[in-house]
């Protein structure tokens, strides 16, 4: 078990909010999208010149997550900085978790979606989480971002292994959130069940006020480290990172082929000193197959051509490669996303 202590942030600036008519998930047209003929223009200018591509100007809706997430924090940042720079207006607003991101794909509420890559392999595949809703195929894949490590925190000093929660009062993930299927994922390595926790489905950053307030013993944040709700945890009371051992992630990766082993280095959080081992699922960004080429293409060409330069802006953007962003091989590409990795010598299915 890990001490965790406060760690300064930098300040996110959000998209700015604007209504979007969307075109529909499945293929059916809804009501026209907005687009600017002037930035059709400039994009068509700006190529002919060779400088930096532009979208449509078509307006997108990005669902992201909850606001004490990485998903909404990092999705902000990105849709700013690609309103500002691309020439896709994206409007990044609050999600309710991978499931539901899905599920707004599916019903035109949502152009653009972050998701954990298990949850959108079960769509995709119309298991688990989808299985009684069947298989959603509308969606492809723009690309993946960073690893989202499973952290489990707590207050209770007492609490030092995964066995520990045992009879403990425990958040594992909002409904209809992939933290659910995570967490069950991680006590069945070490051989336990819902039914030996009491178990609570709540956000973020309502599990981590519940910690603070003494509702609740531990929660599972599915998250990329460092994490805003556990940040804001620590300013007011000593928080614990939970350590998973070398063997039982062993185990837990052969029956669960979806995860990589993970470590938290010491000093992501203030007061970590010592690496923290557990495991991670992937940060993708899904796209409505109906969006444009061209926007999917620049969105791509903001996000990976030179992330290490806007480091500065969300400290994640250290984590992004092209690499990484053709690294996911469940479901196939965007056409737009497909162009921007081919040009980068990287070989992806297109959709």
């Amino acid at each position: 078990m890990v001490k965790l202590t406060r760690r300064n942030f930098i300040g996110l600036g959000a998209a700015a909010a604007a209504s979007v008519a969307l075109t529909g998930c499945g293929g059916a047209a809804g009501p026209a999208a907005t687009s600017t003929t002037t930035s059709a223009a400039t994009s068509a200018a700006d190529a002919a010149a060779g400088e930096v591509p532009m979208g449509t100007g078509t307006l997108l809706q990005f669902a992201t997550g909850g606001e004490s997430g990485t998903y909404y924090a990092f999705g902000s940042v990105i849709a700013q900085h690609a309103t500002n720079n691309a020439g896709v207006n994206v409007n990044a607003v609050v999600g309710n978790g991978s499931q539901a991101n899905v599920q707004d794909l599916q019903d035109s509420i949502a152009d653009l979606a972050f998701c954990q890559s298990d949850v959108m392999a079960y769509a995709y595949e119309g298991t688990n989480l989808f299985a009684d809703t069947g298989a959603v195929d509308c969606f492809s894949t723009v690309g993946c971002l960073y690893d989202e490590q499973v952290q489990i925190v707590t207050c209770d000093e007492s609490i030092k292994t995964v066995d520990d929660l045992k009879g403990k009062n425990v958040s594992i993930g909002a409904a209809g959130s992939g933290v659910y299927f995570n967490a069950i994922d991680i006590l069945g390595a070490y051989g336990l069940s819902e039914a030996d926790i009491n178990p609570t489905y709540q956000s973020f950053g309502d599990s981590a006020n519940d910690i603070r307030d003494g509702k609740i013993d531990a929660a599972f944040i599915v998250a990329g480290a460092p994490t805003t709700a556990i940040t804001d945890l620590s300013t007011s009371k000593q928080a614990y990172l939970v350590s998973l051992d070398d063997a039982h992630v062993d185990q837990l990766l052969a029956t669960s082929p979806y995860y990589s082993k993970a470590t938290i280095p010491a000093g992501t959080y203030t007061g970590v000193d010592e690496d923290v081992t557990t495991v991670a699922v992937g940060a993708v960004v899904l796209a409505n197959d109906t969006v444009a080429e061209d926007d999917i293409y620049a969105l791509c060409f903001d996000i990976f051509e030179d992330p290490a330069s806007l480091v500065e802006n969300h400290a994640k953007y250290g984590e992004v490669s092209a690499e990484k962003g053709a690294s996911s091989p469940t479901v196939p590409y965007h056409p737009g996303a497909a162009k921007y990795f081919e040009e980068k010598g990287l070989s992806v299915a297109v959709k």
